[in-house]
């Protein structure tokens, strides 16, 4: 007999309730907007990353995940704006449905897999600011509250995640125990 891990239940769950539950659009509209004031603090601590998109000002790239998307335009000063029309320039489509599948391969430390439409001078410049962009939350922490109690913290959180990936990499990949 095959017993399924919780994660897939997980998995289940979610898809059910993402199904039957719609956020309002007020609130849809809000977690976009404050993901673009964090991806463009993010963006304005790396100037190539500024004169690439600078480079890119006007393109629309569309993402797309399950029922969610959002559509930005590259500004003229390298970074990122909301624009809720327009044809895209670039789609990039998550394959991946699961959001638990997603999160294990995010703790694992790969990106997820992406169908790509459109420009592919603009998809280089995306995936270069994928692969180089980071963000030093220790550095934004310190601003906060100080070296050392940021230094600590970033610490603390490495190891947690540390750990996390670690459990993640030890567990099987299949949602099915061999019978």
């Amino acid at each position: 007999m095959a017993t399924q891990s919780p994660l897939s239940f997980l998995a289940d769950a979610f898809g059910q309730a993402t199904s039957a539950f719609k956020l309002p659009d007020w609130m849809v509209g809000e977690a976009q907007h404050r993901l673009v004031l964090l991806l463009n603090h993010v963006l304005m601590q790396e100037p190539e990353a500024q004169a690439r998109l600078a480079r890119q000002k006007g393109q629309i790239v569309r993402v797309q995940w399950r029922g969610f998307e959002m559509q930005l335009a590259a500004t003229p000063a390298g970074l990122c704006e909301l624009t809720p029309s327009g044809k895209p320039d670039l789609m990039l489509t998550v394959v991946e449905a699961s959001p638990v599948a997603l999160a294990r391969q995010a703790l694992e430390g790969q990106k997820p897999e992406v169908r790509i439409e459109g420009d592919v001078q603009l998809a280089a410049d995306i995936n270069w600011l994928v692969d180089h962009v980071r963000w030093d939350t220790e550095e934004d922490l310190a601003r906060l509250i100080g070296d050392a109690p940021a230094h600590a913290l970033a610490q603390a959180g490495r190891r947690v995640a540390q750990s996390l990936r670690a459990f993640v990499t030890q567990r099987p990949r299949n949602d099915k125990a061999p019978s």
